[in-house]
């Protein structure tokens, strides 16, 4: 079977689909993919009356249950007119014959894109208040009713670290490429270090930062959240620390976060600012034990990026250059969630 290239896309086969199944589609389309991103290829299609994004998972042999396409169509549709922005979706297409994989499509949500926190494009007299902006969203996403929009059943119950802890590792092992001990001695620690269910159930993002949003052109609100594939109902404290986990990053295109910046002199806000704003908005008084979810998260995202990594080494990444740069980032990763786990 020859491989398919996943930045390549049919576009007389999604063209023929969506005159079948997407109405008032008009075509004839264009398609041009967008660089980010490391897990689900993304194109912007062009009609010449409408912009459309259509996502797809990657071809070929791919992790059980990963790039949940279907998944990111399901919640957003559900959360559409919700306090929650998200993209309008539109058809999702199980089978594969298709174009090879499958894919969903919604519209294209115009607004801006930060890719740094730094948020280097802006006043510093603007930039404090984009990240109050994703404090409060944060806090909408968690505040969702999961009755009334269908996801209750969304993701298991019980307790959300034991197996989101469970399957990382899983994923981790699959696409093990070398031994990492910094890597086998975090996941050693959250397993013995598990809190106790206090029976909190939330929305859960699984990927929730900076880049992975739009915001309106003239205001500092979030037009869009967008990359849904890990969301789940879930524990709202491993979003809080995700946050907190991408800003101790070293700044720069690479890493993306805000190790060593001196934030009040450049109007960003602190962690503890941060944590304090998402706190208030979500009715509780502070978070304990903080130090086990900033470790979950960096071993979270340690797995994701070897999976990346694996990947590219297969000839399936979105952008294989990246994310074999992005590979060898895995075992910072692992230590700094050893060091946060100290702060307990």
């Amino acid at each position: 079977m020859t491989k398919q290239d996943p930045t390549k896309l049919d576009l007389a086969a999604v063209e023929t689909w969506l005159n079948d199944n997407l109405p008032g589609f008009a075509g004839p389309i264009s398609a041009e993919k967008f660089d980010v991103g490391q897990s689900n290829p993304t194109f912007r299609l062009l009609t010449p009356g409408h912009r459309y994004v259509l996502r797809r998972k990657p071809p070929g042999v791919l992790l059980k249950s990963a790039h949940a396409v279907d998944r990111e169509f399901r919640v957003q549709k559900a959360l559409f007119d919700t306090d929650v922005p998200v993209a309008k979706v539109h058809v999702l297409c199980e089978d594969d014959d298709v174009v090879g994989s499958m894919f969903y499509v919604m519209d294209e949500v115009e607004g801006r894109h930060f890719n740094l926190p730094s948020l280097p494009e802006l006043d510093k007299g603007d930039r404090y208040a984009i990240h109050d902006e994703m404090s409060r969203v944060l806090a909408a996403v968690h505040g969702v009713d999961l009755n009334a929009t269908g996801l209750d059943d969304y993701g298991p119950t019980g307790n959300y670290y034991e197996r989101q802890i469970g399957r990382w590792t899983k994923q981790y092992r699959a696409s093990e490429t070398e031994t990492i001990p910094a890597m086998d001695d975090l996941i050693d620690w959250l397993n013995a270090n598990i809190p106790a269910d206090d029976g909190l159930r939330t929305l859960a993002h699984g990927d929730y930062r900076i880049d992975n949003m739009l915001f309106e052109k003239d205001r500092p609100r979030v037009a869009a959240v967008l990359d849904w594939e890990l969301s789940t109902t879930g524990h709202p404290y491993a979003d809080v620390a995700a946050v907190i986990m991408q800003w101790s990053m070293p700044p720069g295109p690479e890493s993306r976060g805000l190790a060593g910046v001196d934030r009040q002199a450049e109007g960003l806000m602190s962690d503890q600012a941060f944590v304090e704003s998402y706190c208030n908005r979500a009715g509780i008084t502070g978070i304990d034990r903080f130090g086990f979810y900033l470790a979950f998260a960096y071993f979270r995202m340690a797995a994701i990026i070897q999976g990346v990594y694996k990947r590219a080494l297969d000839g399936n990444a979105s952008n294989p250059e990246r994310a074999r740069q992005m590979g060898a980032s895995v075992p910072r990763f692992a230590e700094a969630g050893l060091s946060a786990a100290k702060t307990i």
